[in-house]
């Protein structure tokens, strides 16, 4: 069985999104497309004052993607042009369809502490789903299966590990999605298809993915080449999510919250903005 290596370790930007919003960004929307099916990836934490007032993502669109949103400290009210709202906190998620177009709003509250800290990952759709009707799936963190194994624990938001599911179906990029914590001297491993895209936010500790393999520190992001199994080793122990996804292998075009195939589509999405009929 092939285990999958390193093909690169991005260090994470530091960006400034919405009304504010102080990002890790490893994974942004680009043309070349090398993380299909995923476009981006963020880590929003704030660390009261340190990185000071924190604002948020105001009402906005998006069209052609989904948006998932999954917390670990503070909480996220959201709305939408639907009309759907709540506030999701520790350990819930938030996987949104925008599909045919949505405008939504996203606002980071802090703890009791003054901590903010969750993920937001962006999922394409294939060009035949990319104007289904928008829609919802929020899970709360008690209905998050937990697998503990020796060394090893797991929060399985996404995807399927031996006969445990998650909570999150339906997707077309068929994800994996899980928050995982390795004990120190512990092993991970798990089985994938030779095609699909896998990487790994490493954000607590440190660990490698062969045995006598580069040590990868948090936090930085790690993209494996294909293969069909994933084998983490932790000295000291580790808290990472890992991602994996089916490629869809079809242009996009990115345009800020817009992810479609074509230009055309493009000029589309802001015609029905400007023109009022994004919405339906």
């Amino acid at each position: 069985m092939t285990i999958r290596i390193i093909r690169q370790i991005i260090e994470p930007k530091i960006v400034i999104e919405g009304a504010g919003v102080r990002l890790r960004r490893s994974i942004s929307p680009h043309r070349t497309n090398i993380f299909d099916p995923f476009l981006l990836f963020d880590h929003f934490i704030f660390d009261y004052p340190i990185e000071g007032p924190i604002s948020g993502f105001p009402m906005h669109p998006h069209r052609g993607i989904e948006t998932v949103t999954y917390m670990l400290a503070g909480s996220t009210h959201h709305r939408d042009s639907l009309g759907n709202s709540g506030t999701i906190g520790p350990g819930d998620i938030q996987w949104m369809t925008s599909g045919r177009g949505i405008l939504h709003e996203e606002m980071p509250r802090q703890d009791k502490d003054g901590r903010v800290n969750g993920f937001q990952l962006w999922v394409n759709l294939p060009k035949s789903r990319k104007m289904v009707q928008p829609q919802y799936q929020e899970v709360n963190s008690q209905s998050i299966p937990q697998i503990n194994h020796i060394g090893s624990h797991i929060k399985l938001i996404a995807g399927k590990i031996d006969s445990t599911e998650g909570p999150i179906t339906g997707i077309s990029a068929n994800p994996l999605y899980i928050d995982l914590s390795l004990d120190s001297h512990s092993i991970f491993t798990q089985n994938t298809a030779n095609e699909h895209t896998v990487f790994a936010y490493i954000f607590e500790g440190r660990c490698s993915f062969s045995k006598d393999g580069k040590i990868v520190q948090a936090t930085k992001l790690v993209q494996l080449d294909k293969g069909e199994q994933v084998k983490i080793y932790s000295d000291t122990g580790v808290r990472l999510i890992l991602v994996s996804g089916t490629p869809f292998d079809e242009p996009i075009a990115p345009y800020g919250p817009f992810v479609m195939n074509t230009q055309e589509e493009i000029k589309q999405a802001l015609k029905d903005l400007r023109e009022g009929t994004f919405v339906k």
